[in-house]
């Protein structure tokens, strides 16, 4: 076993494991990093030789600017309202060397094995051919959870192309082919939209339809007026997304007008689909809508309102599945079906001390400030300003978020690590909060 003076491994160097990284350093923490590839960046680096980032060429994120950076560390104003993978990964970098995360990582060293120690946790690794197994006092996963695709399962066979959506790059491929689309999500409508152009024809095929949002409002960016409702204006997600429907409403209207199948369920129960273009490539018969797949017929798909149509190649836009190959399941492990995801705070496992994870959410909001503050509440409590309560009040409150779950979102797999933003921020920097007010009390 390699000796090391840090005390605690990150695994990640994307966007959650550097900012856990600055929060740590600011705490004097001393930490390494294990990144399975050569560079920073995680899935935000196009082509990353980890072998786990899902980016495609044309992707932009759906945050826009002035919502989406860390907090002591603003993007440039001379940047576009959304930015590319490009301008993100230029970001992340930027971000990385101001506060000299390079320096702690280990890079091409993949975490094979996490395991459970007397006293800590043992973390196997192997860098450059080369196996290693360190010592330290807490580990924090932060290596995403948009990389192990998840595949639908339909009767039958397609003797065309098939892929998953984590494999596309580009259009090219599919010049002039007649291409099903599998999905309603952000990714979905993206690859549908740059498909468009210059594919023969593009179909999505959804099972429940779904809210369309414009990524544009009156000329300024949809989650600025989200923003301004839930941040201004202080009123709850649930009204501030009821209203920001009737908005949408009135700038696009009627979205069935384009074959888009309304959901039936209101647009605050589920995480919106962000387009500007879909509704409008729609009405030019670009795009077109069905319903989900009855089986698969050779070089044709059945749908379930009987139609069957031939396509030369299926992009399955399913999502992801969240796994944790060097975890053993007793250790940690995402329920596939939607069940309880066993993290007080969306971050500590309750009966396993020591261990935490970044960035393991899919928020109503933007996700990198969110896991800024995931940081700091990491590093406040392993510095020990902050104070985890015990396992059963731990547990208590696990169960308690879950309720809550069942309650706001649909029951689906894709809701399982949804959070919202302001409930789940104000938690975390109460938490930080109240534990200065009893250090500054009890100093008097």
């Amino acid at each position: 076993m390699t000796q090391t003076s840090a005390d605690i491994c990150i695994i990640g160097a994307g966007s959650s494991g550097i900012a856990v990284a600055k929060a740590l350093h600011d705490k004097g923490l001393a930490f390494e990093i294990c990144e399975k590839g050569s560079d920073i960046g995680g899935m935000w680096r196009y082509g990353n030789d980890n072998g786990l980032s899902c980016a495609y060429r044309s992707l932009h994120i759906d945050t826009s600017r002035e919502n989406l950076g860390y907090s002591d560390f603003p993007i440039a104003a001379d940047k576009p309202d959304f930015l590319s993978h490009q301008d993100l990964l230029a970001y992340l970098e930027a971000y990385a060397d101001r506060f000299n995360a390079r320096s702690s990582i280990r890079f091409n060293c993949e975490v094979t094995a996490v395991a459970k120690e007397r006293l800590g946790w043992r973390v196997t690794t192997m860098q450059d051919g080369v196996e290693d197994t360190r010592h330290y006092g807490a580990v924090i996963v932060a290596n995403g959870h948009l990389w192990d695709p998840r595949w639908p399962s339909f009767p039958g066979t397609f003797s065309g192309t098939t892929i998953h959506s984590s494999q596309y790059r580009t259009a090219q491929p599919f010049d002039d082919k007649k291409v099903l689309v599998v999905g309603i999500g952000n990714s979905a409508v993206d690859i549908a939209v740059d498909l468009c152009r210059r594919a023969s024809h593009v179909t999505l095929s959804t099972r429940t339809g779904a809210h369309i949002m414009p990524k544009y409002l009156m000329g300024i960016p949809v989650d600025r007026w989200s923003a301004f409702l839930t941040r201004q204006l202080r009123l709850p997600t649930q009204v501030a997304r009821r209203i920001m429907a009737r908005l949408i409403y009135l700038a696009v209207g009627n979205q069935t007008r384009f074959g888009v199948p309304k959901p039936k369920h209101p647009m605050w129960r589920e995480h919106a689909t962000l387009s500007q273009e879909l509704l409008p490539y729609a009405g030019h018969g670009w795009v077109s809508f069905r319903p989900n797949i009855e089986t698969l017929d050779g070089d044709a798909v059945v749908f379930t309102d009987g139609r069957r149509e031939p396509f030369d190649a299926i992009i399955y836009a399913t999502g992801y599945k969240t796994s944790f190959p060097f975890l053993a399941p007793e250790i940690f492990a995402v329920p596939e079906n939607g069940g309880m995801v066993e993290l007080y705070r969306r971050i500590a496992p309750p009966n396993q001390p020591g261990l935490f994870f970044a960035g393991l959410v899919q928020p109503i909001g933007p996700t990198i400030p969110l896991v800024e503050i995931q940081a700091r509440w990491i590093a406040a409590v392993l510095s020990g300003r902050v104070t985890l309560p015990d396992v059963a009040e731990m547990a208590l409150e696990v169960r308690s978020f879950h309720q809550q779950q069942l309650h706001t979102w649909l029951p689906s797999p894709r809701y399982t690590l949804e959070v919202d933003f302001k409930d789940y921020a104000a938690e975390l920097n109460g938490d930080i909060a109240s534990a200065a007010r009893g250090r500054s009390a009890a100093a008097k």
